[in-house]
């Protein structure tokens, strides 16, 4: 009998965690043998190995325990790549090799899976004199522009894009030009951006005071506080970033307050980091851990939940050895301090199963005993494995029990600290767990709302024929189980109905017990009033969170998914129908469990391709296949006599024709194609300016889908589909998922998701 509670979260499993040879050929054959490869990997540096497997098996059994993906992918494989989600960067030198040393250990990083941080306050601004050689700077975002294209040609382990963060500090110079670096939608796609945002800011804020812009000792400028608050604002409520980061409250609670200084996180912002830190993430899924849900005596196992919480802090630390690191110098960084995440999902769907109102204040006062309830028992197991293996080697029992974290625990989790010391510096944080979740059987993602109560997920099969899968919340899936077709209680609210207000106020009740920081989005309406939107950030300011992420759906951010509240009502209905794609595909999302065979014979054009300053053309063609009466791209050949070209030619024509007979919405090729930028410069061609052969490939691919119908016109490759239907799901709808084509990306945690095949953005 099968573990998993849903079709999807066996597909999430098999594309994403399972262990398959070169070739395709599943080496895990069930989900049993990826819990028994993962017990066994990271029990090997155990004394008795076997009794920890098998107690390391039993917590990842049924999806209690969910180690990050990097750790469930990787793990017991023997593959060259990191275990650990998180890495920030080494401090940026203000100097043109230091510079580009840094760019190197950013690829090396983003080339073995890892997701990175970098402060970028270290740059001298634009126009500063340049010692020497008689120039002026070009101020730190020309190198983000540098690291932008660096990272677009790395593709990540597991077949993922490098993930970026940058951060500036609010005093920088060129704090205004980093604010609003996204207003241009083609600039800095590949990072998110934060602003490290201090208490004497946020106090010139309040007193409507004046502020410097300094750097190196020198004021460039001066301006109201306020002001510079209401750019930040203006741009997050246009653009969705940048985020905010009160970098001064993090490094005050940081443990490692004595040895450290953070001015960076990982790239959603759940791991603030210093230079060469490094931090590996897992969850406690909290919605397996409910006993007799929706009952009068529904409650969370709190014994089982301490011995859970016990047994995966001692996995982590055992991934600090097991793991691979890109740098010796994160190794180092690692091991001296032996920072992990522990963090939980499914806590909305928990709060439901003990009949809890997520955003009201009793809910509230659940999760931040639940969160007390894990900070103790990771403290305390951290504290039991130092006695065993002894404590992290930059312990320093008076300075540590000073930080402001430690200042708040219990008066016997000190006297143990203090005592046996600690294996791990840091011990909580909050992930992102979009697709673990997914995999975990649909549970509500970290400490979200649950964002839709169930949706129709459309599967394209070899033969041509579309089946239909509905995804359902675990809670609600639980509910259905018990009571049938019976009316969802009250209590049931989701992301779509709660005011941002709500959001903050979960958030902030985590982080009390959360020692680094919360990957969480507050959604916000399309129509918040600017005003409502600044005060959102003000509460979290005023509450004690960490940092805040907000989430406005409109014509430039695009309209994520949002589900009226009438179809979701009754679980006995015919969940809510997402549909939409191409014209081409009438108006279905395509997506397919495996490529289509390819027919005898195909359609399709050839086009020449002359780029300037290149002694022979290049060639492209496109053929098409006819797919329920309409035409659609297949795959493509591209041919050029010029040798330079053969490797990346080929490459290309393989890996197009791969996603193209993929299905879906494939038209993201044409998006991606057109973005890249040559730094030897492009070429002007038909009028208009052309930055890359690559690029004006991707035009003639535009060109020919807009000729066969696939595409509206130029332009459109990802844009809005005037005949696209949304059925029973109000009058918004998610824009493409680049990977399965199905219109259900949703802003979770600070991540694009896609609640149909788990893609995310952020990696």
């Amino acid at each position: 009998m099968s573990r998993f509670s849903a079709p999807i979260a066996e597909s999430i499993w098999d594309m994403k965690y399972r262990l398959k040879a070169a070739d395709g050929t599943p080496e895990d054959r069930t989900v049993e043998d990826s819990w028994r490869r993962i017990a066994r990997a990271l029990s090997v540096v155990e004394k008795e190995p076997e009794v920890w497997e098998d107690k390391f098996y039993s917590a990842l059994e049924d999806f209690k325990f969910l180690p990050a993906g990097r750790i469930t992918a990787g793990a017991g494989t023997e593959r060259a790549v990191t275990l650990f989600n998180c890495f920030v960067m080494g401090t940026i030198p203000d100097n043109m090799s230091g510079i580009f040393d840094g760019l190197r250990e950013a690829a090396l990083t983003m080339q073995q899976g890892g997701g990175i941080g970098y402060d970028f306050s270290t740059i001298r601004p634009k126009g500063a004199e340049v010692k020497g050689v008689a120039a002026d700077a070009s101020g730190p975002l020309s190198f983000m522009d540098v690291w932008d294209a660096m990272c677009r040609t790395i593709m990540s382990a597991g077949s993922r894009r490098g993930a970026m963060m940058a951060t500036m500090r609010c005093d920088h110079p060129d704090i205004e030009q980093f604010i609003s670096a996204k207003s241009d939608a083609a600039r800095l796609r590949m990072f998110n951006l934060s602003v490290l945002v201090t208490d004497a800011f946020m106090e010139a804020v309040k007193a409507d005071g004046s502020w410097e812009l300094v750097f190196d000792g020198k004021v460039y400028h001066t301006l109201q506080a306020r002001d510079l608050w209401n750019k930040i604002m203006q741009a997050t409520y246009d653009f969705a970033e940048p985020g905010v980061i009160f970098i001064d409250r993090i490094n005050t609670a940081n443990n490692l307050a004595y040895c450290e200084t953070i001015a960076a996180t990982n790239p959603c912002g759940e791991q603030p980091l210093p230079p060469y830190g490094a931090c590996l993430l897992g969850s406690i899924n909290l919605a397996r851990l409910v006993k007799d849900p929706f009952e009068a005596d529904a409650h969370l196992d709190e014994a089982e939940l301490t011995e859970l919480v016990a047994t995966s802090i001692r996995m982590m630390d055992n991934v600090v050895d097991a793991s691979r690191f890109p740098l010796e110098t994160q190794a180092r960084e690692a091991e001296a301090k032996r920072r992990i995440g522990l963090g939980v999902t499914g806590l909305a769907d928990a709060l439901l199963m003990v009949g809890l109102e997520y955003g009201t204040d009793e809910a509230a006062a659940q999760c931040e005993a639940w969160l007390k309830a894990i900070a103790r028992a990771s403290y305390l197991a951290s504290t039991e494995l130092a006695k065993e293996k002894g404590a992290f080697p930059l312990f320093d029992a008076d300075a540590y029990l000073a930080s402001g974290t430690m200042q708040g625990m219990d008066d016997d989790v000190r006297a143990a600290v203090k005592k046996h010391g600690i294996r791990n510096a840091l011990l909580t944080s909050i992930a992102p767990t979009g697709t673990i979740s997914l995999y975990a059987g649909n549970v509500s993602s970290g400490i979200e709302p649950v964002f839709a109560y169930s949706y129709t997920r459309k599967v394209l099969q070899k033969d041509g024929s579309r089946t239909e899968e509905e995804v359902v919340d675990y809670a609600v899936k639980l509910w259905r189980e018990k009571f049938g077709d019976k009316e969802l209680p009250s209590y049931f609210v989701n992301a779509q109905t709660l005011a941002p207000g709500a959001h903050v106020k979960m958030q902030a009740a985590a982080q009390k017990w959360v020692d680094s920081s919360i990957s969480k989005t507050i959604n916000c309406p399309e129509d918040i009033s600017f005003e409502a939107f600044k005060d959102v950030y003000m509460q979290a300011w005023d509450s004690g969170c960490k940092g805040c992420t907000t989430y406005r759906p409109n014509d430039v951010t695009g309209s994520v998914l949002s589900v009226s509240e009438n179809t979701e009502s009754a679980p006995g209905e015919k969940p809510a129908q997402i549909e939409g794609a191409m014209p081409s595909e009438g108006g279905d999302v395509v997506y397919m469990a495996d490529p289509l065979g390819r027919p005898e014979e195909l359609d399709g054009a050839t086009y020449k391709l002359k780029w300037p300053d290149s002694n022979h053309a290049i060639y492209v063609t496109v053929n098409d296949i006819l797919l329920n009466g309409r035409r659609r791209p297949f795959e493509v050949f591209i041919n050029s006599k010029n040798m330079e070209h053969y490797a990346w030619t080929v490459a290309l024509t393989r890996m197009i024709s791969a996603v193209f007979r993929r299905g879906g919405d494939v038209s993201f090729v044409v998006e991606e194609l057109k973005a890249v930028f040559d730094p030897r410069g492009g070429a002007w061609m038909g009028g208009k300016y052309v930055p890359s052969i690559l690029a004006a490939i991707g035009g003639i691919l535009e060109q020919h889908l807009i000729r066969t119908g696939f595409l509206e016109g130029e332009g459109l490759g990802l844009k809005s589909d005037p005949q696209a239907q949304v059925v029973n799901l109000g009058n918004n709808r998610g824009p493409a998922c680049p990977a399965c084509g199905q219109y259900d990306m949703r802003m979770v945690e600070g991540c694009m998701t896609c609640a149909s095949c788990g893609h995310s953005k952020c990696g």
